[in-house]
């Protein structure tokens, strides 16, 4: 089989899907690259078992046929080859590929298509249209708060409950949790899942900068997201997510009314002389003043600031991982922020201070316990 395609054209598409492939699959045919050629047609599959991502491009040919062809080679053959025209000649009895350009030749070895994995199928049991800037801002205000403890695998991912009047994104590792929702995206249909932090950071490295819509099905085991000429099917986390409504408090009487910008940037200056094994800082809210405070008795370092802030409720001190704080200061984009807590033993919740009509995110954080009041 033989095909002419555009060298930089095939190698953006392949770059699209490449992050799939791991370096030491579970199969080594997982190494390469499936090609499948029909009419004009090339679809490019890779996969790691647990997510397939797929891409369309046209080509010049007649012919159909399959290969599998070694990604690593192929990507860096590109990277280094100039913009121009490339002739793939494939011969499927000894599955060698060979690749000519406008000054060269590259020979190198497929192997049998019949062998690579086939991408599971997803029943529209369950659907939903969702715009890539609503999905973009929900991956990225709830991947980071996901969990790397293989013991809790519910964890690991973002759990996303489509609802009748909203659709709810939700993220935790037991120290921190975050909730995004989205009055704008709804499904008769309801249901819910936990997609896998690996296919959501794909799905976020992919997504189109201009504003489309993506297309979700899924079933009880897989998910399956559609955007131009891209498709990604993932596996889903079969565990139950924690109930996470009971976490969050219902009553803080203690509010900070603060810069976001001013507080990212003390504590971004206050957490380098925390302890590094805690990350501890010490927030003490007096009247209209902020104080954050850190030390490391270790190595005799400590550090403090103040900052004007708007305050209702009693007094308090209370300590926070600096840089659970940092992370979700950095994923949140609203001016001014909000900090509501009841009692330095319990957990502290961010919000927005200025809320979008149809977005509500509020972020959770665990204190980590203070030694000694000073």
């Amino acid at each position: 089989m033989k095909f002419i395609v555009n060298s930089a054209y095939l190698l953006k598409q392949l770059s699209n899907i490449n992050g799939v492939i791991t370096t030491n699959p579970v199969v080594p045919i997982l190494e390469n690259f499936l090609f499948e050629l029909e009419k004009g047609g090339l679809t490019v599959t890779a996969s790691d078992l647990q997510t397939s991502m797929i891409t369309e491009l046209q080509v010049e040919s007649k012919e159909k046929g399959s290969i599998a062809v070694p990604a690593r080679i192929l990507l860096d053959t590109l990277k280094n080859l100039p913009e121009q025209p490339v002739t793939f000649s494939i011969d499927e009895s000894t599955y060698s590929v060979e690749i000519i350009s406008d000054n060269g030749r590259y020979k190198l070895s497929g192997e049998n298509a019949t062998d690579f994995p086939k991408v599971p199928s997803v029943s529209n049991d369950f659907t939903a249209e969702i715009s890539t800037e609503v999905l973009a801002r929900a991956v990225n205000n709830t991947i980071f708060a996901t969990s790397n403890d293989e013991l809790r695998p519910a964890m690991t991912g973002v759990y996303v409950n489509l609802g009748e009047k909203n659709t709810t994104f939700v993220a935790t590792d037991g120290h921190r949790l975050v909730r995004y929702r989205r009055t704008d995206v709804k499904s008769e249909n309801g249901n819910s899942i936990i997609i896998p932090r690996k296919a959501l950071n794909l799905l976020k490295a992919t997504l189109p900068s201009e504003n489309t819509e993506v297309s979700l099905n899924f079933n009880m085991s897989n998910a399956y997201f559609k955007f131009g000429n891209i498709k990604m099917i993932c596996r889903l986390i079969d565990e139950r997510f924690p109930d996470y409504d009971n976490v969050i408090p219902t009553v803080n009487n203690i509010k900070m009314t603060i810069e976001r910008s001013d507080l990212l940037g003390a504590l971004k200056r206050i957490s380098i002389y925390a302890n590094k094994t805690t990350h501890q800082v010490r927030l003490k809210i007096t009247g209209s003043e902020l104080q954050i405070s850190a030390e490391d008795l270790d190595f005799s370092n400590e550090a403090n600031e103040r900052l004007s802030c708007e305050h209702e409720g009693e007094d308090i001190e209370i300590g926070f991982n600096a840089k659970f704080l940092i992370e979700m200061l950095t994923n949140m984009d609203s001016d001014k922020i909000k900090l509501t807590m009841s009692a330095p033993n319990k957990a502290g919740v961010i919000l927005p201070a200025e809320k979008d009509a149809s977005e509500d995110i509020l972020m959770l954080v665990m204190p980590v316990m203070l030694n000694q009041y000073v």
